[in-house]
C-alpha cells in the first residue's frame, strides 16, 4: 500500500479493502482471546489479546469484561446496555418526546450506525476511561495503557513513513473495518425472526440458537471474519475457537436447523428498528405511525 501510493491513490484504496478484512480477522483473534478460546495460557491470550488491542483500537481489558455481559444477557429485555446495538421497543420509543425519538432514529440510521457512529466509536469511544464503570479499575486502567501504545504506534510510523503517508494508508483501513466489524455485530442480533424476552422468561440457550444468526457468508469471507457468521453456535459455547465452529456445525448438524442469513437477506436486516412486543418481532420505524403508547 506504501508502494502504491507513488502510482495512484485507486491502488491504495482498492488495497485498504483486504487489508480491512485482515484487520477484522486480526479482532475475531483478540476475541477469542478474551473468551480464552484462543490458547491454553491465560496470560498468552491476556499479551496478544492487548497487542492486538492496539491495532483494533479496541482496549482489550474493557472490551473482554463488557463482551462477556453481552454474552450473559444477550436478548434479555431488561439487561440491555452492554455490548448491544441499542435496540427500543415499541412502546419505549413511543412513549419518549419528539427530541427522544429524533436521536433515536438518528441513532439507528445506516450512515450513522455504520459509518460516522462506528468511526466514532472505536475512535473516540474506546479512548474514554469513563465507559466503565468507577469499579472497574483494570479496565479503565487498561484503556489508559492503550491509548499510550496508540500513541507511541502513530509517532513510530509517522516517524518511518511520513504521518501524511501513515494516515493516507492506514486511516482508510480502520475506517473499513469499523464500519465492517459493527456491520458483523448488527446483523448476528438484529434479524428475523429473533429472541427478546424478559428477565423471568430469558433461557441462555435459547437466547443463543434464536437470537443469534447463522449468517451464510462466501467461503473466502468466511474466513477473513473468522467464521463469526456461526454466532449462534459461537454464543452457545463461547469456549469454541473460531477455526472450529464450522466443524462443530458438520458434526452438529441440528444447528444447522436455526433462521439463516444469506448475504443479500442481511441488507433487508438495515430497516428492523424497534422491538414489537405485541407481535413478538422486530418491526421498522413505519409500523409505528398512527399508534400511541399502550
Amino acid at each position: 500500500m506504501y508502494v502504491s501510493l507513488g502510482v495512484t491513490y485507486w491502488v491504495t484504496l482498492l488495497l485498504a479493502v483486504l487489508a480491512a478484512f485482515l484487520l477484522v480477522r486480526l479482532f475475531i483473534i483478540q476475541h477469542d482471546c478474551g473468551h480464552g478460546s484462543f490458547f491454553r495460557s491465560t496470560r498468552t491470550a491476556t499479551v496478544v489479546g492487548s497487542i492486538l488491542g492496539v491495532f483494533t483500537m479496541t482496549p482489550y481489558h474493557y472490551w473482554k469484561r463488557a463482551h462477556a455481559l453481552h454474552h450473559a444477557t444477550s436478548g434479555n429485555l431488561e439487561k440491555r446496555g452492554f455490548g448491544d446495538i441499542r435496540t427500543l421497543t415499541v412502546n419505549e420509543y413511543l412513549s419518549r418526546g419528539r427530541w427522544g425519538r429524533f436521536k433515536y432514529r438518528l441513532y439507528r440510521h445506516p450512515l450513522v450506525l455504520f459509518g460516522i457512529g462506528a468511526a466514532l466509536h472505536f475512535f473516540v469511544f474506546h479512548r474514554l476511561p469513563i465507559i466503565a464503570p468507577r469499579e472497574w479499575r483494570r479496565e479503565r486502567r487498561g484503556i489508559l495503557l492503550t491509548n499510550l501504545a496508540l500513541v507511541g504506534f502513530i509517532v513510530a510510523m509517522s516517524a518511518l513513513v511520513g504521518f501524511k503517508a501513515f494516515l493516507l494508508v492506514h486511516l482508510p483501513i480502520v475506517l473499513m473495518s469499523c464500519s465492517i466489524g459493527v456491520w458483523l455485530f448488527y446483523v448476528q442480533h438484529q434479524f428475523e425472526p429473533t429472541y427478546w424476552e424478559h428477565d423471568r422468561d430469558w433461557a441462555f440457550d435459547a437466547a443463543a440458537l434464536e437470537g443469534s444468526s447463522y449468517y451464510e457468508l462466501p467461503q473466502v469471507l468466511r474466513w477473513l471474519t473468522g467464521n463469526i457468521g456461526l454466532h449462534h453456535i459461537h454464543h452457545l459455547n463461547a469456549g469454541i475457537p473460531n477455526y472450529r465452529l464450522q466443524r462443530v456445525l458438520e458434526e452438529c448438524p441440528d444447528l444447522g436447523l436455526v433462521t439463516r442469513i444469506t448475504l443479500w437477506q442481511s441488507i433487508r436486516c438495515v430497516s428492523l428498528t424497534l422491538w414489537d412486543e405485541s407481535s413478538r418481532t422486530l418491526v421498522p420505524f413505519s409500523r409505528t405511525s398512527g399508534t400511541t403508547a399502550l
